[in-house]
């Protein structure tokens, strides 16, 4: 069964993005762009919610400044977008889920194929997290603090519980860390 890989950059207060949804505190590396390949190679499909997607949709099809392979992927994998604002997406192998977001995540789980990933996202994560679809949450934490910004779990109803699987240094001083999801999740108010 295809697993459902949460990949999200983390400041080291908690945040996947500043409070203008500002990306430019990313610490980036060869390493870390050896680790976006392999995953990337790795899976076929990514997941997005509406915002992600419509950021993502911006900046990859006239990406020239980042690595070729990354591009060339980002640009070609398939795209499913979760968003009930959205009428239609345009970005290359995109398209709408057509069903409830667990209703689609378990028919996808079901297909044969490669592991699916989720960048960014914090609704959808939060969502997948809640109704327990996720698999595997790797947190590349950067060595960098915002003090304010958005939380990739700021809209989670219920505990996680985490295993720590592995975790992977990067020369940069960012650290991958791999987890799991474990026992059952405690619903909070």
């Amino acid at each position: 069964m295809r697993k459902i890989i949460v990949s999200n950059l983390i400041s080291l207060d908690g945040y996947f993005e500043g409070p203008n949804k500002e990306l430019d505190w990313f610490v980036t590396d060869q390493d870390f762009f050896d680790y976006a390949r392999e995953l990337l190679n790795s899976v076929d499909i990514i997941l997005f919610g509406r915002k992600t997607y419509e950021m993502m949709a911006a900046y990859w099809p006239n990406a020239t400044e980042n690595d070729a392979a990354i591009t060339h992927k980002m640009n070609n994998l398939t795209k499913i977008v979760f968003s009930k604002t959205l009428s239609s997406v345009n970005w290359n192998n995109s398209r709408l889920a057509d069903t409830d977001v667990k209703e689609e995540i378990n028919k996808l789980k079901q297909q044969p194929g490669k592991d699916i990933v989720i960048f960014g996202s914090g609704e959808l994560v939060s969502s997948l997290a809640d109704l327990g679809l996720i698999d595997e949450y790797r947190v590349i934490l950067n060595p960098v603090s915002l003090g304010k910004g958005n939380s990739m779990f700021k809209n989670l109803k219920k505990r996680l519980d985490l295993k720590l699987l592995k975790t992977k240094p990067l020369w940069s001083g960012v650290l991958i860390l791999y987890y799991r999801p474990v026992g059952n999740m405690i619903l909070t108010n």
